[in-house]
């Protein structure tokens, strides 16, 4: 009588060449998922940190506009200059917008409230290609003025191939603008 260990060394013995061979051509399909999946999971890394960049970049320019956007409503901005809003802002947001005080311009203007004229519809930014940059208006209004105030900074992409760095329109050397936006009324004379 044959033990049972026997038969089962019998069995892998004879079914053992198939079975190493069988293993033998799967081995390979781990590599070609590797090679199908890995490319979009890193392109999806990619996006979500170059759109988590451009959110943190806006939020940081929007909070810097905004704080001095109260400095110049409360009248504590003496004689403000473009320069003067710029350098304001850049103070707040150098961290977070590369070479800051050469990228933003601001835009700072009275809005009639019988006509409701509101700055034009594109913002005016840097120019990095010109050597006479655009001149924007900046009017402090007086005392119960409401104001807008608009600032533009150009931002260099992380990864300009994928994401929001390929599908936001760009300049001459690959830069987009973030624009914030801020109202305000002037403080009574």
């Amino acid at each position: 009588m044959i033990g049972p260990r026997r038969v089962a060394r019998a069995l892998r013995c004879s079914l053992g060449r198939p079975l190493r061979a069988f293993r033998r051509a799967e081995a390979g399909t781990a590599s070609v998922e590797f090679v199908v999946v890995f490319p979009i999971i890193m392109l999806s890394f990619f996006m979500a940190i170059e759109t988590a960049t451009y959110a943190l970049r806006m939020s940081m320019l929007e909070r810097a506009l905004n704080i001095t956007t109260r400095e110049l409503r409360l009248g504590q901005m003496t004689d403000p200059t473009s320069a003067k809003i710029a350098q304001s802002i850049c103070s707040r947001a150098s961290g977070f917008i590369a070479d800051c005080n050469n990228v933003v311009m601001v835009e700072l203007q009275d809005v009639s409230t019988s006509g409701w004229t509101p700055l034009a519809p594109a913002a005016t930014c840097v120019n990095r290609d010109a050597k006479v940059q655009p001149v924007t208006t900046v009017n402090q209004g007086s005392g119960n003025d409401m104001m807008i105030i608009r600032a533009c900074a150009i931002i260099q992409p992380m990864f300009p191939w994928v994401g929001v760095g390929l599908a936001l329109p760009k300049d001459s050397k690959g830069g987009y603008d973030i624009v914030a936006t801020s109202a305000f009324v002037n403080e009574p004379d």
